[in-house]
C-alpha cells in the first residue's frame, strides 16, 4: 500500500508559464521556493525549489490571478519525470508536484497572509496516470 501526497505553502519564483497541449489541455508549470522550518546552522533557512504542474481550468486561473511573489498552498501529488540528456546520453530524472489543488494566500508585498482574503480553484479532472501515457498526450506534448 502507498500514498502520494503532498502540501505545500510556497511563493512563486516566476510568473505563471501557460502552454497547451497538442489535444488543446491547458497546463501551467510553477516554480515555487518552499523555505524550511528548521534553520540551518549559519542561521538562514534553506529553500527548496519545486515545479508544480497545474491543469486545465486550474492552470487558466492560476495565469489569471497569480503572479511572481504570490504566496499559494498547493495541495497534490509527486510525479517522477525522467528522460536522456540530449549533450550527454545520461539518463536524468526530476520530481515534481501535480496539483489538483491550489489556495491563493496572498502576495509577498501584502505583508502577514493571514490578513489577505484567501481563495483557490481545485482541478476539475485530476490527471490520471494513464493520461500521461496516452498516445498524443504524453508528458512530451508539454511544450516546456
Amino acid at each position: 500500500m502507498s500514498y502520494n501526497k503532498v502540501i505545500l505553502i510556497g511563493n512563486l519564483t516566476r510568473d505563471i508559464e501557460l502552454r497547451y497541449t497538442t489535444k488543446g489541455q491547458a497546463v501551467a508549470r510553477i516554480g515555487l521556493a518552499v523555505n524550511s522550518w528548521k534553520k540551518s546552522d549559519d542561521g538562514k533557512e534553506d529553500t527548496l525549489f519545486i515545479d508544480v504542474d497545474a491543469w486545465e481550468k486550474l492552470a487558466e486561473r492560476c495565469k489569471e490571478y497569480l503572479s511572481k511573489g504570490s504566496q499559494i498552498l498547493v495541495e497534490g501529488r509527486l510525479k517522477l519525470d525522467t528522460w536522456d540528456d540530449k549533450e550527454t546520453g545520461q539518463k536524468r530524472s526530476k520530481i515534481f508536484v501535480i496539483a489538483s489543488d491550489i489556495r491563493f494566500l496572498g502576495t509577498r508585498n501584502q505583508g502577514d497572509s493571514s490578513s489577505s482574503s484567501s481563495a483557490g480553484f481545485k482541478s476539475a479532472k485530476r490527471p490520471a496516470e494513464d493520461d500521461f501515457n496516452a498516445p498524443g498526450n504524453s508528458m512530451d506534448d508539454i511544450p516546456f
